[in-house]
């Protein structure tokens, strides 16, 4: 069953100035409550599913602007529910699981989660990476305009995404790594600066979520020569011109 709570009227504070829509698929029903009266108490709405697959049909028929997923869940487990949802919808996802093993965080974001936040968490926690995600996924200002670094031209307001003629299909995340890199053009980002740029907090030495996002950027853009170089024990650079010959 899935209940729906609605929060009041007014700003929430570090996001947007109207009412965003969050889906949370967790069978734990005292965490769900807990989140419950933290998000709405910040001007949230909040619909609650408690197990996959009624999850995944709330998540495919509603229109959230953030889904947080847990791992262990009954009848589809959250690994089935995103692999599922990412065929039709780019909804950004932060899951959440109990389990210790960074194999585990990795094959989350392997299979398009933007974030991931192990479990027991700090509720204080969640709700920073929730606002981080939502101001980055806030429609654009008119003026946003368009960026080109050739090959790749990017059209900020409607958060579209050409290499050449061609355009590709990026998630929420995706874009955003790669409009810090082309803002960047030439010049080293360091991995730190990335991860607070998109995510509002510090560089963890276990934190995998940028690398394994650059992988799938660097197979999205699918070019014959390397257009974002990594740097050993700094970051990422975006090629302003491209060398015949170069090794990652």
């Amino acid at each position: 069953m899935i209940d729906t709570m609605r929060s009041g009227a007014g700003p929430a504070k570090d996001v947007a100035a109207d009412t965003r829509s969050l889906l949370l698929i967790d069978d734990d029903t005292e965490l769900c409550d807990l989140m419950t009266e933290i998000l709405t108490a910040q001007k949230l709405s909040l619909t609650v599913a408690n197990d996959g697959a009624t999850g995944l049909a709330a998540a495919r028929d509603g229109n959230f602007d953030l889904v947080i997923l847990d791992v262990m869940l009954p009848r589809i487990d959250g690994f089935d529910v995103l692999r599922r949802l990412r065929e039709s919808s780019e909804v950004p996802v932060i899951m959440l699981t109990a389990r210790t093993a960074s194999a585990d965080r990795i094959s989350g974001l392997e299979l398009g989660a933007d974030d991931y936040l192990p479990k027991p968490f700090d509720p204080r926690e969640l709700y920073a990476r929730i606002c981080a995600i939502l101001r980055r996924s806030r429609p654009a200002r008119p003026d946003g305009g368009i960026l080109t670094v050739p090959p790749v031209k990017i059209d900020i307001e409607q958060r579209r995404v050409w290499n050449g003629s061609a355009e590709v299909d990026l998630t929420t995340v995706e874009f955003d790594i790669l409009a810090v890199l082309l803002r960047s053009a030439g010049r080293i980002v360091q991995r730190a600066e990335l991860v607070r740029k998109l995510y509002g907090r510090q560089l963890s030495g276990f934190d995998r979520s940028i690398d394994v996002h650059i992988c799938h950027l660097r197979q999205k853009l699918d070019s014959e020569v390397p257009l974002i170089r990594t740097i050993r024990g700094s970051g990422y650079q975006f090629c302003t011109r491209r060398p015949e010959s170069e090794g990652e």
